[in-house]
Formats: structure tokens, sequence, C-alpha cells
């Protein structure tokens, strides 16, 4: 999987769309996150190993490499991280307003 050239198109596809922060994220394996909220609309590429999302509304997920979640602006949600750990390029976007 060539993570180079996703990345370019996940950047491009973001800034159309409004998001104009972009972050690289890495997490340590087996870690997690427990309920938090994040005060921007945030769109992720996993670029290594995988993370479990669980959103209030019940659903749990698991992403990995090549895959993007997408959470709302203050969205609760929970994270667990692989045996590999994550790493990702998130796409952030503000509140207008």
């Amino acid at each position: 999987m060539d993570t180079t050239a996703l990345a370019h198109a996940f950047t491009q596809a973001c800034t159309r769309e409004g998001f104009t922060e972009l972050v690289e994220v890495e997490r340590e394996a087996h870690g997690l996150w427990d309920t938090h909220t994040h005060p921007f609309e945030a769109k992720a590429l996993i670029l290594a190993g995988e993370i479990r999302i669980r959103t209030e509304d019940g659903t749990d997920r698991t992403y990995r490499a090549g895959e993007v979640f997408h959470l709302q602006h203050e969205e609760p949600h929970a994270e667990w991280y692989g045996p590999e750990g994550v790493r990702y390029l998130v796409a952030r976007r503000s509140r207008a307003g």
C-alpha cells in the first residue's frame, strides 16, 4: 500500500472540504483514551497500525491502514490502540462561528 499517495489524496480532499489543520499523530501499543471529545471536527487516515473507536451511539469499529474515520465536533468517543499502536494523519476543521 502506497501511504504517501493515499496521504496526498486525503490531504487534497480534506483541504477542499475546509479542513485547515493537518497533524500526524502516533499512539503507543495497547493504549487507550477513555470517553472524551475534541473542539474540532476530525477526519483521519490510518497510516499504520490500528485504532478502535466507540462512539456514544454504541458504534464500535476498528480502523486499519488505508481507512478513514470521521468524528464530528465535540462527538463523545473512546479510543483503543492496537498491538502495534497506531499512526494517522488527521485533518481538523474548527466549528464555524
